[in-house]
């Protein structure tokens, strides 16, 4: 049976073009499923919303139950702490038992106004002053008893445990409070009742401290379906730029959270993990003198907030926010009842809470369910700009790769440590994410030495700093005076050696006629 192919030789790099052309199709098909997954289950979380923190005990009272315009639909009422260090009583601020409470500051029935209103409530446990529950209670079941009668009293759908202090420091005690949180939850749940766990925690810059992280694990090791990680970007030292410095906080919190359900087996994607994260700033005038949330810088962290879909946002507090009158000078202070900060008509509630438009209890019912891992990245030689990371390979400090798709730089000599290694804590990391490698990049060509360039390195020889050799095809540099140091020692110990190896862009300023000191010698 004759064919209109007939004659005609399958042609093989048409045949390997087909087959790239169908790989990247179907990689990209698998990649455009598990985005939309991700997406899915960041939706499943509900809408993000709003709930202003309000100190409870504080004078004068803050009248939370009340309409006040646009920011101030929900609450989240704080603290809820131990009667004293070794009981088991649950009150507000050590000020009032619950009862009392109830009859003094006629909270039940502020509460219930407030829900008359289509508002909510979440309750807070811990803070910064009192003994939180979990550190009083020294057994679960009588711990459990504890949260459990805060939450019925007040109806509550969501709680949150504000761990600060003294209470991230006991490993015991931690894990008391995750078993009896978890406890709780899987009752709640099993009766057909929602119960979502907030953890709020300390924050830096780098992201959660060791202590926070070991919080964070031990709650999900204890099996806590956590709503998420509240952090509080406050105190942050930003020297004039509390928005920015709040941004990278929450940045490194999102990989730090995206290492730890890894660990716990329990894969989330970006997008279900920005969902899984709260910002609490304080407003206006922070503990530091030199920080100072603005209404612009409240106006930044809105949108960075909505940009990346956060969770929730907060501030401390719905008391402080008004301007300080007249008979309060010393604005660098922090004020219980004012923030420090010529607000004019706006209102930080009013800023920060634009687009959140959810409430805690819409948000209540949101499972955690393990994701798709993400596909692994085959680095290829001929399309990466830097060379991929060796595992036998030295790398001194400045020395570029690529690695799972990515760009790394090291921040110092090392052999062995895979770039994208998950580490909690940036610092011990010894590379720095720089970017991922873009489409059409090739390597960047290798700077060839034309001899003469420096002289061969000579054992015998006295070199001073700045001085330049040549060793096996790669030029160093002294680092201070030196005789009989091979630079091979650069490799073995950067910090002690007296030689540093120059990089590709500082070869280029030496052979346009630079110094090797500009690249830093």
């Amino acid at each position: 049976m004759s064919s209109r192919f007939d004659g005609r030789r399958l042609s093989v790099p048409r045949l390997v073009a087909v087959l790239v052309v169908f790989a990247v199709v179907i990689t990209a098909g698998w990649i455009f499923v598990r985005n939309e997954r991700d997406a899915a289950q960041a939706r499943s979380h509900g809408s993000p919303w709003f709930a202003g923190y309000v100190d409870v005990t504080a004078t004068p009272t803050y009248a939370f139950e009340a309409e006040t315009g646009e920011g101030s639909e929900s609450a989240v009422l704080s603290f809820i702490v131990a009667a004293d260090p070794q009981s088991c009583t649950p009150t507000w601020g050590t000020a009032y038992t619950l009862d009392q409470a109830g009859t003094d500051l006629d909270l039940d029935r502020r509460i219930e106004r407030l829900r008359d209103q289509d508002r909510d409530v979440v309750v807070s446990f811990g803070g910064l002053l009192n003994t939180e529950l979990g550190d009083a209670c020294t057994d679960v079941q009588q711990l459990a008893a504890a949260y459990e009668q805060v939450i019925d009293r007040y109806t509550l759908t969501t709680i949150d445990l504000d761990l600060e202090g003294e209470a991230l420091k006991d490993p015991a005690a931690m894990a008391r409070r995750a078993e009896a949180v978890a406890q709780l939850q899987t009752e709640k749940r099993a009766d057909g009742e929602e119960l979502a766990v907030w953890l709020t925690l300390p924050i830096a810059t780098t992201g959660l401290t060791e202590d926070g992280t070991n919080t964070v694990a031990a709650f999900l090791d204890a099996g806590v379906d956590l709503a998420g990680i509240n952090a509080m970007t406050m105190n942050l030292d930003a020297e004039n730029d509390l928005a920015a410095a709040a941004e990278e906080s929450l940045t490194s919190l999102h990989r730090q959270l995206g290492i730890l359900y890894d660990a716990a087996g329990m894969h989330q994607g970006p997008a279900s993990l920005w969902t899984k994260i709260g910002a609490t700033p304080m407003i206006g005038q922070n503990d530091l003198p030199q920080d100072v949330l603005t209404l612009d810088d409240a106006r930044r962290l809105n949108a960075f907030a909505r940009e990346n879909g956060v969770g929730r946002m907060s501030m401390w507090s719905m008391n402080r926010d008004r301007t300080c009158g007249a008979n309060y000078p010393d604005t660098s202070v922090v004020s219980d009842s004012c923030s420090g900060v010529d607000q004019g008509d706006a209102s930080y509630a009013e800023l920060l809470s634009a687009g959140f438009t959810g409430t805690p209890d819409d948000s209540a019912a949101a499972r955690t369910r393990e994701e798709a891992a993400e596909a692994v990245v085959e680095d290829d030689p001929e399309t990466s700009p830097y060379p991929v990371w060796n595992e036998d390979s030295p790398y001194t400090a400045g020395s570029k790769v690529v690695w799972h798709g990515n760009v790394y730089i090291a921040k110092w000599w090392n052999q062995g440590e895979a770039p994208d290694n998950p580490v909690l804590q940036d610092f011990e990391a010894p590379w720095t994410l720089v970017g991922p490698v873009m489409p059409g990049e090739t390597p960047a060509p290798k700077v060839e030495i034309p001899a003469g360039t420096a002289p061969a390195w000579d054992g015998q020889s006295v070199y001073e700093a700045g001085s330049m050799v040549l060793f096996d095809g790669t030029l160093y540099v002294a680092r201070w005076w030196t005789q009989g140091d091979s630079p091979e020692g650069a490799y073995a110990n950067a910090d002690s050696s007296p030689w540093r190896a120059l990089d590709q862009d500082e070869v280029r300023t030496v052979l346009a006629g630079g110094s090797p000191s500009d690249g830093g010698a």
